[in-house]
């Protein structure tokens, strides 16, 4: 990586960077009666299950146990029934490519598809770590803001924000961190003017389905992927949401049988998880992942924490949507500058994502992996800060 793209990089990440350092100092300081709702961590012990399973696993059953790994044959089989299971579609075992959790598959994924120079199109508010991602696969970043009403994908925007230099279009459903799940007729448009962009511009634009939450659903939504309706798709997958492990990392890239070129696209992948740092997840891991497949934080608690947060901070004015899936919350910030008033939520001990570092100012994220002591503990302190900014 050369000098100048490091320096891109620090200065891409510098609010990120300062943040977390801010925040792990305050966090230091605040002792254990801290709310912390800031990143989506575990508050409570792992699921009881997990432990014990990874135990399970660990004792080698033969010589080759712990040999390097690539993708095990019997993990990418497993997920293929999954998939199929789940979805109705016959993904093919041979395309998919195991990966440490989601952020290393969309590493791997830009690094395989984009050549220097090329667009990819995010959506705004976005993960925070999408455009340094890309930009150190050389990629260069579009951002197209979703409708402002309702934090659904802008589709017209985002056929307008194509070019011929335009690779790749990244999706997140449900979106971290507006909550939103997208609909049917909304993918529908979107593979449309897709199809019709690849097209005109003579090369696939490939849709990057980042489904880290696909399984955190609330009031008995369904999920629909974004890659049932457009063959250029890359699904992206972690167990570490579920799970609520993030410190264990395993997830996947799969390919629809859809897909025309997946067989070449399979071995690029592969290739690039060999020279970006031999990037598939440990031996144990894919040894366990079939008996953790079914383990799952408490779907019912999360929604009701979600629901006790919305009902209290509505109550004391505070202006959010109800999110459909992830374990987020947005709220818009009483003050404008965002970054103040989470600076005023740290003097009540409690601590948040300001909007600006995920690029929705005006806004914070409160993640409902705190756990219900946090939420009580809080809620007067929420009530309180509201009330001083007048």
């Amino acid at each position: 990586m050369t000098t100048r793209r490091i320096n891109h990089l620090q200065t891409m990440l510098g609010p990120l960077f300062g943040w977390l350092g801010s925040y792990n100092a305050a966090r230091a300081q605040a002792g254990p009666d801290a709310c912390d709702f800031a990143v989506g961590n575990p508050h409570d012990m792992p699921l009881p299950g997990f432990g014990p399973t990874l135990a399970k696993h660990a004792a080698p059953e033969h010589k080759d146990w712990y040999a390097y790994k690539n993708n095990e044959a019997a993990s990418q089989a497993h997920v293929a029934r999954t998939l199929q299971a789940r979805m109705g579609v016959a993904f093919e075992p041979e395309n998919i490519s195991m990966t440490n959790g989601a952020a290393g598959a969309l590493h791997i994924a830009f690094n395989t598809i984009l050549d220097p120079g090329d667009d990819v199109i995010i959506n705004l508010p976005p993960w925070f770590l999408y455009e340094s991602f890309i930009a150190a696969a050389g990629g260069v970043t579009v951002k197209v803001p979703v409708k402002a009403d309702d934090y659904d994908l802008d589709v017209a925007a985002i056929a307008a924000a194509i070019t011929p230099r335009t690779r790749a279009v990244v999706v997140n459903s449900p979106n971290n961190p507006t909550g939103r799940i997208y609909s049917a007729a909304t993918l529908r448009a979107l593979a449309a003017a897709l199809s019709e962009a690849s097209a005109r511009h003579g090369r696939p634009i490939y849709l990057i389905s980042d489904e880290a939450y696909n399984r955190i659903l609330f009031d008995g939504r369904p999920f629909i992927s974004p890659t049932l309706f457009y063959p250029h798709s890359l699904l992206i997958y972690t167990y570490g949401k579920t799970l609520l492990t993030p410190g264990q990392r395993l997830g996947y890239i799969a390919l629809p049988p859809t897909m025309p070129e997946r067989a070449e696209l399979h071995r690029a992948i592969e290739l690039a998880q060999f020279v970006n740092g031999f990037g598939f997840p440990s031996a144990l891991m894919q040894y366990a992942m079939p008996d953790l497949e079914n383990q799952i934080i408490d779907l019912e608690l999360l929604q009701e924490k979600r629901d006790r947060m919305v009902g209290a901070l509505r109550r004391f004015g505070y202006e959010m949507r109800v999110p459909e899936g992830t374990f987020y919350l947005l709220v818009r910030s009483p003050q404008a500058d965002d970054a103040a008033f989470v600076q005023r939520l740290i003097g009540e001990n409690i601590f948040c994502l300001p909007g600006s570092v995920c690029e929705i100012p005006g806004h914070f994220r409160i993640s409902l992996t705190a756990n219900e002591g946090m939420i009580e503990r809080a809620l007067p302190g929420f009530a309180r800060a509201i009330a001083a900014t007048g």
